[in-house]
């Protein structure tokens, strides 16, 4: 019997460039939050987010780029929401931003730009290490990968004069009256509540806890 493919493959277009190189299709807000279903980067339970609030929902973003071919079509799509403006660079904060920024970079490099580079904590806040430097007038995309509370965004968008600053973008934007000083655009929005952990009522219902984000090295139990 032969194997089906997996779901992501439907995200890979027909075509392909006379360069030979597969072109990733660009997805629309419905399309996204689908294809993040059919890879199961979204779940519902009882979880501890990297900002340290509670949540029923979760989003998983590394089941969806585990697929190059859904990785690129993410990055392609986010470059699309920026088509037309000048961009020297694309910053992201690592870990997870990280593929998502650089498949776009790849995506508007097709266009003769950008370099791609990358944030990390340092002694407890972002910095740019590794040889990384933004020269004075390149203008700067901030990429993240999903958004609640805004934390490692706004400290990465620090680090840009905001003169320089293009506009920042994101996977998924699970926030609520978030204030950057500029817009946020997204992919997609994913609507989940959360809760401080003195308030959650799944705490309350004694339902365990899933500490499933890079920044906890264990699951805890409620």
């Amino acid at each position: 019997m032969v194997p089906k493919p997996h779901k992501s493959s439907q995200y890979k277009a027909a075509g392909r460039s006379s360069g030979g190189l597969r072109q990733p299709k660009i997805l629309d807000e419905d399309q996204v939050l689908q294809a993040l279903r059919d890879v199961g980067a979204v779940s519902t339970g009882h979880f501890i987010l990297s900002s340290g609030r509670h949540s029923d929902v979760y989003a998983e973003k590394f089941r969806a780029l585990e697929h190059p071919d859904l990785a690129l079509s993410l990055g392609a799509s986010l470059a699309d929401r920026f088509a037309g403006q000048h961009i020297d660079v694309v910053l992201s904060p690592a870990l997870g931003a990280i593929v998502l920024g650089f498949s776009t970079a790849l995506a508007l490099s097709r266009d003769g730009g950008p370099r791609f580079m990358f944030a990390e904590r340092d002694a407890g806040a972002m910095r740019l290490r590794r040889g990384f430097e933004l020269a004075p007038g390149e203008r700067v995309l901030v990429v993240e990968d999903v958004v609640t509370t805004g934390t490692s965004l706004k400290e990465v968008l620090a680090l840009v004069d905001p003169d320089a600053l293009v506009g920042a973008g994101c996977l998924l934007d699970r926030s609520s009256a978030l204030d950057l000083g500029m817009p946020l655009t997204s992919l997609a929005r994913l609507q989940a509540a959360t809760w401080d952990p003195a308030e959650c009522p799944l705490c309350a219902a004694g339902q365990d806890t899933v500490a499933p984000g890079s920044r906890h090295l264990a699951a805890s139990s409620g």
